[in-house]
């Protein structure tokens, strides 16, 4: 049952990816904000591979479910830590130097907000199952891995949209946001 919530979690990880992007051009301003923002997400991204390590690793299906708790937990709430971030990452580094720089940067802000709310929200929940009873417990991690899938389906579209054109190209120059995307991408395999 770990197993599936697990695999919802290694779903999140895509979320990271939409700050990475391809390409190339030459505007000063902006390869340094992506700059900014790549260093800062490069740790964050790292974070969120130890995350999803530790639910995989507490995944067994012999494992007591105390430790499947502590380590649920405990990953909710490095996602959380590491979302809010990246979202603060973004607001510092201000708007990019692109046609609606400030709209997408609000926008991307507030939604690794959220999604940073959401896990902190999963980690109450999961803190709050019955680790005593096997049913509720197994219960209870069936239908916190419906909403951690469903998270990591969920609204990516403005971190899409603060990546789209410019702003991806510059972002894909930067060797931080290369080795985030790498380390996020090889979690997911």
């Amino acid at each position: 049952m770990n197993k599936k919530l697990a695999a919802a979690l290694s779903g999140g990880a895509v979320l990271v990816l939409a700050l990475s992007g391809c390409g190339g051009d030459e505007n000063e301003k902006l390869n340094s904000w992506a700059k900014q923002v790549c260093d800062a997400v490069q740790p964050q991204a790292k974070k969120i591979e130890a995350a999803n390590a530790a639910i995989q690793s507490e995944s067994a299906e012999d494992s007591k479910a105390e430790a499947v708790q502590k380590a649920d937990s405990r990953a909710f709430q490095d996602m959380a830590d590491a979302y809010n971030a990246i979202g603060a990452a973004v607001q510092k580094a201000g708007a990019p130097d692109v046609a609606n720089g400030e709209k997408k940067q609000k926008d991307a802000v507030k939604e690794l907000n959220g999604i940073s709310s959401s896990y902190a929200g999963l980690k109450k929940q999961v803190d709050a199952l019955n680790t005593k009873d096997q049913i509720k417990f197994a219960d209870g991690l069936k239908a916190i891995a419906g909403e951690l899938d469903k998270l990591s389906k969920s609204g990516n579209e403005a971190l899409k949209a603060l990546e789209e054109g410019d702003v991806g190209k510059a972002m894909a120059k930067q060797a931080s946001c290369k080795t985030a995307t790498a380390s996020a991408t090889a979690t997911q395999s």
